[in-house]
């Protein structure tokens, strides 16, 4: 019998780093697991790797998702037994494609952004996207958001006081290459976004949804999951969280998402899912 997992692994999204898995970190370190935390090439942990970032941006300038995957492949290998991985925006399209790559136990994307071949693309996300694809020129360089864009990409259920709190306690320069690799995947030959959706011997995946979610709406992590469940045999689930906005792993209620992607990993089922079940 294999043996349960003992590491977690929690990859961040664009326009973050390591520190917006704060609260989940703690949350599951209670419950026993190690918990690993990640940051793309260029950042650092915890409060002064976001610091560093905000006062020198171009450590991410130019880091692709080759870049990053190679920098989580490297700390996935080198682990004693698979984890379980779990990715937030951007980082759930990581999660999603170390999966694929054959590592971890289970993988937990939410709010994830689309691999290769999910085309969908709501209005909303077009919108809270367009100030980095819009200038091609954008690409070698760190994109920043205002305060406004960040409070309509990421915390639009919430009310201005607690977004600015958030955008100041966690909003940081991201690489804009990775927005561009993954929002032109379609059009690129050998995209570093291609993922195999008829792989059968891959681990199982969960794509969790905020029903509020303005960059990432639910119908990109739909599309995502009835591919992976209509192509392959392997476990696909999907789960909506009903008024969630982007900020889902910090906004009130993390806990019981934080709680439903753990659960879930220990003991994985296909299908569409209620927020509120209850795994053994």
């Amino acid at each position: 019998m294999t043996a349960a997992p003992d590491t977690i692994v929690l990859i961040h999204g664009l326009w973050m780093t390591p520190l917006a898995w704060e609260h989940w970190v703690t949350r599951y370190e209670e419950r026993g697991f190690r918990v690993l935390t990640p940051g793309y090439p260029g950042i650092g942990q915890g409060e002064p790797g976001l610091a560093e970032l905000r006062a020198n941006p171009d450590a991410v300038a130019g880091v692709g998702v080759r870049e990053v995957m190679d920098h989580l492949t490297a700390i996935v290998e080198d682990l004693a037994s698979p984890p379980i991985i779990m990715g937030h925006s951007f980082g759930g399209t990581f999660a999603q494609l170390l999966v694929g790559n054959g590592f971890g136990a289970a993988g937990v994307c939410i709010d994830s952004a689309a691999v290769k071949g999910i085309n969908a693309m709501p209005l909303s996300e077009v919108r809270s996207v367009l100030p980095v694809l819009d200038n091609p020129a954008n690409i070698g360089k760190a994109s920043t958001l205002t305060p406004k864009q960040f409070h309509y990409a990421f915390t639009n259920a919430q009310d201005e006081a607690v977004s600015q709190s958030a955008y100041d306690r966690y909003s940081a320069p991201t690489p804009a290459k990775v927005l561009f690799q993954g929002g032109f995947a379609a059009v690129t030959p050998h995209a570093s976004t291609t993922f195999d959706f008829a792989d059968d011997d891959r681990a199982p995946l969960l794509f969790i949804s905020g029903g509020s979610d303005h960059i990432l709406p639910t119908v990109v992590q739909d599309h995502n999951y009835k591919k992976c469940a209509r192509h392959s045999a392997a476990i696909a689930a999907h789960a909506v969280f009903p008024g969630r906005d982007h900020y889902t792993c910090g906004e009130p209620g993390w806990e019981a998402v934080a709680d439903f992607a753990l659960d879930w990993a220990l003991a994985p089922v296909p299908g569409e899912l209620a927020p509120g079940r209850q795994f053994s």
